[in-house]
This record gives C-alpha cells, sequence and structure tokens, in this order.
C-alpha cells in the first residue's frame, strides 16, 4: 500500500504558516489534502483563517501538538487513513511554539501511523525582521530551523539585502542541509515545499540520537501564555482601531502574536485582525452566514501579558458600551 505523504508546516508565531497553508490550499493543483491545525489557545481562531471550504481541517486547541495532544493526532491520523481515497497528502500546521522534533517523532513511533504515512518535509516558515530576536529569547525557533528540509525566509522585503545574507548565513550555520527559499506572503512553488521526499532520518537521528526513543524532554517559555477574549456583542470599529493600536504602540514587544475574527458594527463581512509585536494587518473578508453565531474572537500570545487589563480594554470596544 503506498504511504500517504504528510508535510509538517512549523515556523514561529506570526512567521505565515497560515498564509502559506492558504496558498497551499488556494492554488490550481488538483489534489486533495487533509489539514490539521494545532492551536495554543483555549479558542479556535486558525481554523477560520483557513481557506478552502472543501479541504478536511481538524482543529486541536488548547495544547502543544508536541507536548499535550499527541494522543489527538494519532487518533485524528489513524481516523484519516480509514477513508484513504478522499484525499492526496496531509498537512500538518503545528503551534508556532513547538519543537517540531517530537511532531516527527509521531510518524516513527506509533506503529500504525508510520505504516500508514511517510513524512515528505519538514517546512519552516521564518520571520526575516523578527528572527535574530527570536533566536535570542525562544529555543522552539532554534529548534524549529534544526529539524527543517526546508526554510521559507519570509517577510524579506521588511530587511535589507545585506540583512537578509547574514540571516541566510546565520541559517545555514546551524542547518547546512536545508534548503532556503526567500519569499514574501509566503509566495513560492508549490513544488518547492511539497512533495519533495526530503525528510533525512538519518540526519535527525545524527542531530538527536533520542529522536527515535519514546522519551523527549521539552519544555515551553513558562512566560510565554495565551490570552482569549470573546465578546457575542458587536464591536465598535472605531474603538477597537484606536485600542489595539496602543496596545501594540505600548505593548508590542512582549505580544508575540495577535489574531482575531471580528463582528463590528455595521459590517456584514468577517473582520481578520492579524499582529507581530508592532506589525498589524487587518482585512474584511467573506459575509458571515445567516446560520452562524456571530461573535468576536480575539487571541494574544506573548509575554507578561496584563490579562485584566487586556479583557477590560477589548471589553470596552463593545458597541453601547458607555465610557467615563
Amino acid at each position: 500500500m503506498n504511504k500517504v505523504p504528510v508535510t509538517v508546516l512549523t515556523g514561529y508565531l506570526g512567521a505565515g504558516k497560515t498564509t502559506l497553508l492558504n496558498r497551499i490550499l488556494s492554488e490550481q493543483h488538483g489534489k486533495r489534502y487533509a489539514v490539521i491545525v494545532n492551536e495554543f489557545g483555549e479558542i479556535g481562531i486558525d481554523n477560520d483563517l483557513v481557506v478552502g471550504a472543501d479541504e478536511e481541517v481538524f482543529e486541536m486547541n488548547n495544547g502543544c501538538i508536541c507536548c499535550t495532544v499527541r494522543g489527538d493526532l494519532i487518533r485524528i491520523i489513524s481516523g484519516l487513513m480509514k477513508r484513504l481515497k478522499g484525499f492526496d497528502a496531509i498537512i500538518l500546521e503545528t503551534t508556532g511554539i513547538a519543537d517540531p522534533a517530537p511532531v516527527a517523532q509521531t510518524f516513527f513511533v506509533d506503529d500504525e501511523v508510520r505504516a500508514k504515512t511517510s513524512l515528505d518535509a519538514v517546512v519552516t516558515v521564518v520571520d526575516a525582521k523578527n528572527l535574530p530576536a527570536r533566536l535570542a529569547d525562544s529555543s522552539e525557533a532554534a529548534e524549529q530551523i534544526a529539524f527543517a528540509d526546508v526554510i521559507l525566509l519570509n517577510k524579506v522585503d521588511l530587511v535589507s539585502e545585506e540583512e537578509r545574507k547574514a540571516l541566510e548565513s546565520r541559517i545555514l550555520g546551524m542547518n547546512p542541509y536545508a534548503r532556503i527559499i526567500p519569499s514574501n506572503y509566503c509566495d513560492v512553488p508549490l513544488d518547492q515545499i511539497l512533495n519533495l521526499g526530503s525528510f533525512d532520518l538519518e540526519r535527525i537521528v545524527a542531530l538527536e540520537p533520542g529522536f527515535l526513543t519514546e522519551d523527549h524532554d521539552h519544555e515551553h517559555d513558562d512566560t510565554i501564555k495565551s490570552i482569549s477574549l470573546t465578546s457575542n456583542v458587536p464591536l465598535d470599529s472605531d474603538r477597537f482601531e484606536s485600542w489595539i493600536m496602543e496596545v501594540l504602540r505600548t505593548q508590542g514587544v512582549d505580544i508575540l502574536r495577535c489574531k482575531g475574527i471580528l463582528d463590528l458594527v455595521g459590517m456584514d463581512q468577517r473582520y481578520v485582525f492579524q499582529s507581530v509585536h508592532m506589525l498589524a494587518d487587518s482585512t474584511a473578508t467573506q459575509p458571515w452566514r445567516a446560520d452562524e453565531k456571530r461573535e468576536s474572537r480575539l487571541v494574544f500570545i506573548g509575554r507578561d501579558l496584563d490579562e485584566t487589563a487586556l479583557t477590560a480594554g477589548f471589553s470596552a470596544c463593545k458597541a453601547g458600551t458607555v465610557h467615563g
């Protein structure tokens, strides 16, 4: 039986993984992908940011895939294998603070998964602008680069040519085997990241001799946490814009990632907001369906976040809120 190829899509918070995933699903390639999305937070956002309603999207919330939900991953893959004719390959997008080693390990230590799937490649998306800071404060960012078969050096328009070359040199110093592809908005030919057959188990074992053992130590940065905010009351767009810009201006250094799908007063479309540190982007997307619950969901991931203040600020953005 031919094994189903699996691409592990990893990269630190805000690097552009969902952008790449959407690009893959939007291309006219004639293939169907089962997509597994893992988020770090108690409410789901990424599942609604992923385009392609025809795809199989499985979301695993409230836990890093390499720590608390590997059992869920194995069960999902086992379930997928029972309907092999439904798709051509699997794409697994990890949470931004996942160590890719135990994620990849899953495809070798579980007998059923190993028998029916093959790890095609680990693709790591890197934020060119923020990579130096991430390597200084996050072991996961380094691990994601070390385990990559392909490294998408994304957002190169935000750095100079000299800075880009220095980054590539530094990356190659950490992983001389990976192919580095510069990009903006993850705009790369799909044949450079999919169906590569390039995961080199021998290299990974040499890098980490205990890779194929069941036990894998992994500790997250305890200062990183997620804060999930929701509102069933529509938000005032001016209030939200003013509040979120002030939050990013004053706390952006500590906010690794912010992302949300918002219900704004007077807008029939979903309003998607995303930021990495102080860099923010927002856009109106598809209309709210008549049969779905309209609500706003906003997630912050960062260090030393003041949950009380963020909750109060978000609540003050609700339409009809009285300001003192």
